[in-house]
């Protein structure tokens, strides 16, 4: 850890010589970055993608669910800087988050169903840790956040599509009422504090790396046993799924492009669905198999706190310029061919998940 530190301090200290000399300014966009949850499924996506961009970036992971592999490559870059720790350690973070200009916050529990067993762990790994991201950007006069909510806000509502205006927000998991809680939390946070907020509801995000989840869970049993793949509910849940490079791009290109508000909220995804059962088939067709039975458990839900289906409404980010460029099924089977080719999650068999 005080290695750590001390390297932080030294990428800190260049960046400010060379703002003091001209070389770097925030008009050319050379912000230095500290992403959380940076050693995990999108967050190391994020860092990869920070760093092409020429940027310095400081990682902060506890590694209970990232992978220290999916940012081992970057470790060589002095432009980063990877610091594993967690979110509740909050005078950890005020220290190593000083000298930054934009906070990233991805980390928090992306297992929906982890939660439904564990009733602390989206308490404390949510609203918790985004507390402590709060108090520490505050701390360390940092006015800048891009926060990672989800679909799951919107409850079980499934008749119209769903645009950032939708209400009341009625959640249907304890993942959903957490990442709520956080929006509401870091409103609060913006208009009490100049801090400036850009908050994305994310769709069900694939591609590499993913540690959980429906392609995930669908790969695992095939692998376990081809000939029969078993589907929680009635696989006609459906959701809208896109590729992580999308949502990359899509809240990068929201915080360069929308200021007016000190806290918006956005929508990121496609308004295109795919049905569960149907990305079981794609699984299949993309493993090579074939005559493979499926078996459905029955209900509506795959499990407590599912959303049936999400409908979304995405107009918000198309008037800005913005879509995302695969549809939902195309998204699903790009990411399926990403994980089989071996850059996915799979350090053991996955269980009966089916989370997103």
């Amino acid at each position: 850890m005080r290695d750590q530190t001390k390297r932080l301090r030294e990428l800190e200290q260049e960046n400010a010589r060379l703002k003091k000399g001209g070389v770097l300014s925030m008009a050319q966009n050379n912000e230095v970055y500290f992403v959380t949850g940076a050693a995990g499924f999108i967050g190391s996506h994020m860092v990869e993608r920070l760093l092409a961009d020429g940027h310095s970036v400081t990682g902060y992971d506890n590694l209970s669910l990232g992978r220290k592999e999916w940012i081992e490559h970057l470790q060589s870059d002095p432009r980063f800087t990877f610091i594993q720790a967690d979110l509740l350690e909050l005078e950890t973070l005020i220290q190593t988050m000083e000298g930054h200009d934009v906070v990233i916050h991805l980390g928090a529990n992306t297992d929906i169903r982890r939660g439904n067993s564990d009733y602390r762990i989206d308490l404390e790994d949510c609203i918790l840790a985004t507390y402590n991201v709060l108090e520490a950007m505050r701390s360390n006069n940092i006015s800048e956040l891009l926060f990672a909510s989800s679909a799951t806000v919107y409850g079980d509502q499934w008749e119209e599509p769903l645009d950032e205006a939708k209400g009341p927000l009625l959640p249907i998991s304890l993942y959903g009422a957490a990442k709520l809680s956080c929006e509401s939390i870091i409103s609060a946070y913006c208009h009490l504090n100049d801090i400036r907020a850009w908050i994305f509801r994310f769709g069900n995000v694939v591609g590499a790396r993913m540690g959980h989840g429906v392609l995930y869970d669908f790969i695992a049993k095939l692998r376990r046993n081809p000939q029969e793949l078993e589907v929680l509910g009635d696989g006609e849940q459906q959701k809208n799924y896109f590729m992580v490079e999308d949502c990359i791009e899509g809240m990068l290109y929201a915080f360069r492009n929308v200021k007016e508000k000190s806290c918006d909220v956005f929508n990121l995804g496609t308004e295109t669905n795919t049905q569960v059962a149907a990305i079981g088939h794609i699984v299949a067709e993309e493993m090579g198999l074939k005559g493979t039975k499926f078996r459905y458990t029955g209900g509506r839900r795959g499990w407590p706190g599912d959303q049936t289906r999400i409908y979304y409404d995405t107009k918000k980010m198309k008037r800005l310029g913005w879509q995302a460029k695969h549809s939902s099924t195309e998204a699903v089977r790009i990411a399926t061919n990403r994980l089989l080719q071996g850059d996915d999650g799979f350090r053991k068999p996955g269980g009966a998940h089916e989370s997103a």
